[in-house]
């Protein structure tokens, strides 16, 4: 495959947290150059199944390299997750891999726009087949819009400035364009980032409306997982663990029952994931070799027998 200098965080660890059975059914939702799928695939048997999700093009054509039968790769975003496994006949699957965020092909792509490392065109869409680009949307939000994205999205103390400085000087098309004008309008650097980080942060998340995806897969998985089945979920920055962590601590918790109900502990509802060991880190010798290992967060949870309660 292209790109095969790429190894993904937390690679092996990941996929030992699947405990992947020889002839089960697994669900790569962020395909990306197939590193995770690749492991996954020499731990099948013949009877065993891959379904993998990309919502980027480039990633969905590197794939096409991939020469195997139980392998269905398939281009939509992971939020249509129960979507593509209804298409391939599949009901429930043996453990579902999330590694989230943007990914170094895309992030060394200059023509993808999302990295200030290059003069390229401000687009930053993982699926470059359809939605606005980050030109496109900086040029038609107000002031108001702007703020709060970059406030919210890319905790930027200066989010107020930056748009002013933004409508001010727009219509953007360039990457070097954008962080200029945020070095002109964030007061104080933080040692080592650059001043333009958090803003760029920020429109990729909001272009490519990674939280509200997050949000929506996440109650997906745990629906498809049978008896045992894994959920693993690699984030890279405190939004996305944000969210991860909360899905996985109320999922955790048996439902709530009116107080006073005359049930013994052991007649209490079975939660529906039973969270597995701590939350994982890259050890330094990978975040030596990759720097962008430092911020990753892997968590893992285990689907019960509890029957699946839609939600209120």
């Amino acid at each position: 495959m292209s790109d095969s200098s790429h190894v993904p965080v937390l690679l092996h660890e990941a996929v030992e947290a699947l405990q992947v059975r020889p002839a089960g059914i697994y669900v790569d939702a962020t395909f990306g150059r197939g590193g995770h799928s690749l492991l996954i695939l020499e731990r099948l048997n013949q009877q065993g199944r891959l379904i993998a999700l990309d919502r980027d093009t480039v990633a969905i054509t590197a794939g096409g390299e991939i020469k195997d039968e139980r392998l269905q790769l398939v281009h939509r975003s992971f939020s249509h997750l129960r979507e593509v496994l209804r298409e391939q006949g599949v009901e429930q699957v043996d453990g579902v891999l999330l590694d989230l965020g943007v990914s170094s092909p895309q992030l060394d792509d200059a023509a993808r726009g999302f990295s200030f490392r290059f003069d390229a065109p401000l687009d930053m869409r993982m699926d470059t087949s359809s939605g606005i680009t980050a030109a496109e949307w900086l040029a038609a939000a107000d002031e108001r819009e702007i703020t709060e994205v970059i406030r919210d999205y890319g905790e930027e103390r200066f989010a107020k400035q930056v748009a002013a400085a933004i409508v001010a000087q727009r219509p953007l098309y360039t990457t070097h364009q954008l962080a200029s004008i945020v070095a002109q309008a964030v007061r104080t650097r933080e040692p080592g980032q650059d001043p333009a980080t958090r803003t760029f942060q920020a429109l990729r998340i909001h272009v490519n409306q990674e939280l509200a995806e997050l949000k929506q897969v996440l109650p997906q998985c745990v629906k498809a997982l049978q008896l045992g089945g894994r959920l693993v979920v690699i984030s890279f920055h405190s939004l996305e663990d944000r969210i991860v962590k909360r899905f996985l601590r109320e999922q955790s918790q048996p439902p709530q029952l009116p107080r006073r109900l005359p049930l013994r502990a052991a007649e209490l509802p079975l939660p529906l994931l039973t969270l597995i060991g701590r939350a994982q880190q890259a050890d330094n010798s990978e975040i030596a070799r990759n720097p962008r290992a430092r911020s990753a967060i892997m968590r893992v949870a285990e689907r019960t027998a509890a029957p699946w309660r839609e939600a209120a």
